[in-house]
């Protein structure tokens, strides 16, 4: 939070839903932070009936050219993560017999990405894990999805010229990017599904892949 962007947004959120909004920064590989974090949110009152695991980092190049600490970096970032929160959660859901888990994935894990091996080999995993866990977790009606997300114009894209989103733009049958509020409203349209859609990946990529 040294930008300050969190707590601009927990200050937007109070402000426009009269809500109560907690903050916490730490590593979402770090399983004692998302332990402690789930933990001081049920001992307050503060009952979590949705997770959305959202960490991800990506690194563009040739696997030859990644270090074996780099694999490790977005291993633990995109995957143990997860586990972790899910982990941590699972147990107060299962208490209280219900519950969503939504695991944010790629197109990448359903198809893979040249130069990009290691992060579509991670959002594989996170497919994997969460058709899993949505089998162990369906009997407690709590209900576990992953949306595979396609292009979307977020700061993981920045790097790219204008040139190269244009190209991308016109690869896709959509004819554009989809911007974070779309990608917002998916997730939060999945969230109001009934229990039964569970262990399923959705795709939201423009018809691209």
């Amino acid at each position: 939070n040294q930008d300050g962007k969190l707590d601009t947004t927990a200050d937007n959120i109070r402000s426009r839903s009269n809500c109560s909004c907690l903050t916490f920064a730490g590593d979402v590989s770090d399983y004692r932070f998302i332990n402690n974090t789930i933990q001081t949110l049920e001992a307050n009152g503060h009952q979590i009936d949705t997770v959305i695991n959202n960490a991800g980092i990506s690194i563009v190049g040739l696997l030859q050219d990644m270090t074996p600490e780099q694999f490790k970096t977005i291993l633990d970032t995109n995957v143990t993560s997860v586990f972790n929160t899910c982990h941590a959660v699972v147990p107060y859901m299962i208490k209280r017999q219900s519950g969503h888990i939504i695991n944010i994935s790629s197109v990448w894990g359903l198809v893979g990405a040249s130069c990009e091996v290691a992060y579509s080999a991670t959002k594989g995993a996170i497919n994997s894990f969460t058709k899993a866990l949505a089998k162990e977790l369906a009997p407690s009606h709590i209900c576990v999805n992953a949306i595979a997300f396609g292009a979307i114009d977020t700061e993981m894209n920045h790097h790219l010229s204008p040139e190269e989103k244009a190209m991308l733009c016109d690869e896709i049958p959509a004819g554009k990017m989809a911007t974070p509020e779309e990608a917002a409203i998916c997730i939060k349209n999945m969230l109001g599904m009934p229990p039964y859609l569970t262990g399923e990946i959705i795709k939201f990529d423009g018809a691209w892949i």
